[in-house]
């Protein structure tokens, strides 16, 4: 197993991207005049198309951040995914995909990780098979657009959200969380990921690798919940999962700003608490 790299802890900050750092078209939430509206970078293209963006400011800011911290991009996207996003900085050192599944080092996905993580789904939850199942025959044709697997890890479905009956989706948590599997509606996708299956223990494992004493961290999904939890200081914006469920912990900063605007301050608040620029 890798072991921790000798030198002064660094302070780690990690991120979670989408509807956090980066956003889609149908994300920004701008919520200001057209005039007002702040430059965008494109840092995502998919099939020849522009798909996630940040503003110039938050580029400029996550420059800073990058070179004044570890900042390890923490998210649910599989690898695959993850590399189609061009962030303004160099190629961060370590990044985490698939909700914590994989850890990558270099762009590439850690044996070591792989192998811990799988040790502990097939102990700790029911399979990945059985509850695929139970989401394909419990949906319904009238909403439901697509149904997808990641990286062998979990399961999500892709909906038309105006037809989706609340209560499906609180009976569908319920029936997951006797399995051992959380269940998460963000934007038109309900995710069905193992409990055991959590970015807050690959960002620990980060921080042993590093020696980092002190952890930073922003999301905005229920998936990022237990990050938020396990870091020292946390952010999470205006908007998405959790911020219409109130949810709110000790050391977690709930912010006013939506949107794009959230992502900027976010990346405002992680420079301020890592500390004064090295002279």
């Amino acid at each position: 197993m890798t072991t921790s790299v000798p030198g002064p802890a660094p302070v780690l900050v990690a991120s979670d991207l989408d509807r956090t750092l980066i956003y889609s078209t149908a994300a920004l939430g701008l919520r200001m005049p057209d005039a007002q509206a702040p430059r965008l970078l494109c840092v995502e293209v998919y099939e020849s198309k522009p798909l996630s963006y940040v503003t110039e400011a938050a580029a400029e800011l996550m420059g800073r951040l990058a070179a004044e911290t570890c900042f390890v991009p923490t998210t649910t996207r599989t690898r695959e995914q993850y590399h189609r996003i061009r962030l303004p900085i160099p190629t961060p050192r370590y990044a985490i995909c698939a909700n914590g599944g994989h850890l990558l080092v270099d762009g590439v996905s850690d044996p070591d990780w792989r192998a811990q993580v799988a040790n502990r789904l097939a102990d700790e939850c029911a399979t990945l098979a059985e509850v695929r199942a139970h989401l394909v025959a419990a949906a319904d044709p009238a909403w439901l657009l697509k149904e997808r697997i990641a990286e062998d890890l979990f399961a999500y479905l892709v909906v038309e959200r105006a037809l989706l009956p609340d209560e499906w989706v609180k009976e569908l948590g319920e029936w997951a969380r006797e399995r051992g599997w959380t269940v998460s509606l963000q934007g038109r996708k309900i995710y069905a990921v193992p409990k055991p299956l959590t970015k807050s223990a690959a960002v620990r494992e980060v921080a042993r690798r590093t020696g980092a004493t002190l952890t930073l961290a922003a999301g905005d999904s229920l998936l990022d919940a237990d990050l938020l939890l396990a870091a020292d200081r946390g952010w999470r914006p205006g908007h998405g999962e959790l911020a219409d469920t109130g949810w709110t912990a000790p050391r977690v900063t709930v912010l006013p700003e939506a949107g794009v605007a959230a992502g900027e301050e976010i990346l405002r608040s992680f420079i301020r608490a890592a500390g004064p620029r090295p002279a």
